[in-house]
C-alpha cells in the first residue's frame, strides 16, 4: 500500500487532501500541531476502512519535521507522496506590521516545507522515487497590496519546487506546485487587520462561490496519479469569478 505524508492535516486542504489519498488506497501519515484533530481524523479514516497515523508535528521546528518524516516510514514503511500544505496566511499593510507575523509565515510556508522535504528526499531516493507536492498559492505568482509578505513566502515556494524538480529528476522524484486560488478554508480566519477582513469579504461577494479544500484535494490527487512517464510541474485552480 503506497503511503502519502500530509503536513498541514488538521483542517482545510490538508485534511480533505489525506481523506482523498485514503480513498484512493493509500495509507496516510497525517501531520499538524492540533494532536486531537488529526487523531479524529485518522480514526474517520480507519472506520472508512483505510489507515492512517496521526503525527503531532511543529514543520517550523527542523527536528519536528524530521520526525514526521522518520516515524511515518518507520511505521508505515515507506514514503511515496509528501503533500507540503502547512501554511500560514496572516495579511496586512508592510508599513506598521508586527514583524513576528512576518517570520512566523516565512518559518512554517518556507522552511517548514523545506524541513520536510530534506527529511523526505534521502528516503524517497532510496526507495526509487516518489513525489512531492508543495502548495503555494496564487499569491505566488500575483502580489497585491497588503499580501506582501504572505506573496514573498509563496514565490519562494514557487521557485525552491522549480529548482527541486531539476535536482530531483535524477532520483524518479517527481515535484509538483499547486497554486490555489480563494479556498473557503480557516486560513482567511487567521485575520483581523479591519482592511484585510474587508477586502476578504468583499472577495468573497465578488466570487460568490469560492473553491473547497476538496477541489483543491482532487488536483492534488490528479498530479500524483499521473503515468510514471508525465510530470505536471505546475497547477493553478482558481474559482470561476476570481479576478
Amino acid at each position: 500500500m503506497p503511503v502519502a505524508v500530509v503536513t498541514g492535516a488538521s483542517s482545510g486542504i490538508g485534511e480533505a487532501t489525506a481523506v482523498a489519498f485514503a480513498r484512493e488506497g493509500y495509507s496516510v501519515a497525517l501531520a499538524a500541531r492540533r494532536e486531537d484533530r488529526i487523531a479524529e481524523i485518522a480514526r474517520r479514516i480507519g472506520d472508512d476502512g483505510g489507515r492512517a497515523l496521526a503525527v503531532a508535528t511543529d514543520v517550523a521546528d527542523e527536528s519536528s519535521a524530521r520526525a514526521l518524516i522518520e516515524t511515518a516510514k518507520s511505521e508505515l514503511g515507506s514514503i511515496d507522496v509528501l503533500v507540503n500544505n502547512a501554511g500560514v496566511m496572516l495579511l496586512g499593510p508592510i508599513q506598521g506590521a508586527d514583524t513576528e507575523q512576518w517570520r512566523q509565515m516565512v518559518n512554517v510556508n518556507v522552511l517548514g516545507l523545506m524541513y520536510c522535504t530534506h527529511a523526505a528526499f534521502p528516503v524517497m531516493q532510496e526507495q526509487g522515487g516518489g513525489y512531492i507536492v508543495n502548495v503555494s498559492s496564487v499569491a505566488g505568482r500575483v502580489a497585491r497590496l497588503g499580501t506582501g509578505v504572505y506573496n514573498a513566502t509563496k514565490w519562494a515556494v514557487v521557485a525552491f519546487s522549480e529548482s527541486l524538480r531539476q535536482e530531483a529528476l535524477e532520483s524518479n522524484i517527481r515535484v509538483s506546485t499547486v497554486e490555489p486560488g480563494f479556498v473557503e478554508t480557516e486560513l482567511q480566519g487567521h485575520n483581523e487587520h479591519p482592511l484585510v477582513v474587508e477586502t476578504i469579504n468583499r472577495m468573497r461577494e465578488q466570487i460568490r462561490e469560492p473553491l473547497r479544500a476538496e477541489d483543491i484535494a482532487d488536483a492534488i490527487v490528479y498530479v500524483v496519479t499521473r503515468p510514471p512517464h508525465v510530470m505536471v510541474n505546475e497547477i493553478m485552480v482558481r474559482p470561476t469569478r476570481e479576478r
